[in-house]
């Protein structure tokens, strides 16, 4: 049996690089793409290094892809916040989060929708966020996450006759770098959240990169359209 290919956006660092080790340990071939380089020697040979949210860049790494590797499962992962309260929020950021947290996906599974269906088993995987249920000053995060969610579930619908199931992830607080730029570890906005956590502590990538392990394994073929939130408990009630 051939090694399957993964195809992980913004797994070069933290939730995106602990879904493409554990991926990797589930026994695909992992394809990172990234704006940085991936630190972890494993993944350097078949990274590339692109800025997800430049189109034609972009394109040129999927046909490079597309010519080289047989892809089986794609996470879109790469997101970026921009956190500010609805009046602070900046009509400027409107694009930059849409081109990288949505656009991107949308051009990733069209390049690689051909080699997705001739797997006959292909994964899609989308890393979303609880904010799609409501979060203080998340106007456009939201939104692109809101936005990806309602994708997977349309092409959930559209791709099942193609054996591809299109499934989400939904992180609640994770310990990453980002949270804490945004939620300095002192600082009581960060006491409070972790106190609102049931169970009572912060969620670690490998959390997340469980359960997108869930959704790419074979055996996981009639779970399609869903959305696992994975979130300590902060979404219950």
């Amino acid at each position: 049996m051939s090694t399957p290919y993964a195809v992980i956006t913004g797994g070069a660092r933290n939730i995106g690089q602990a879904i493409s080790q554990r991926l990797q340990q589930d026994g695909y071939r992992v394809i990172v793409l990234d704006i940085v380089e991936p630190t972890i020697d494993s993944f350097k040979e078949d990274a590339y290094q692109v800025d997800l949210s430049d189109i034609e860049a972009l394109k040129a790494v999927l046909d490079s892809i597309n010519e080289k590797y047989a892809v089986s499962c794609l996470v879109n992962n790469v997101g970026i916040v921009a956190p500010a309260l609805l009046d602070e929020t900046r009509i400027e950021d409107f694009d930059r989060l849409m081109h990288l947290n949505v656009r991107s996906a949308l051009i990733c599974t069209q390049a690689l929708l051909p080699s997705l269906r001739a797997s006959k088993h292909g994964r899609i995987v989308f890393n979303a966020s609880r904010v799609v249920l409501g979060k203080e000053a998340r106007t456009l995060y939201s939104a692109t996450k809101g936005a990806v969610q309602a994708m997977a579930r349309t092409w959930a619908l559209e791709l099942a006759q193609d054996g591809i199931t299109v499934n989400c992830v939904a992180p609640g607080p994770i310990a990453t770098s980002a949270f804490w730029d945004n939620n300095p570890p002192d600082s009581e906005r960060a006491k409070r959240i972790i106190d609102n956590i049931p169970l009572q502590r912060m969620g670690e990538p490998e959390d997340v990169a469980n359960a997108v392990s869930f959704f790419c394994d074979s055996r996981s073929s009639f779970v399609t359209g869903q959305t696992l939130f994975v979130c300590g408990g902060v979404t219950v009630g």
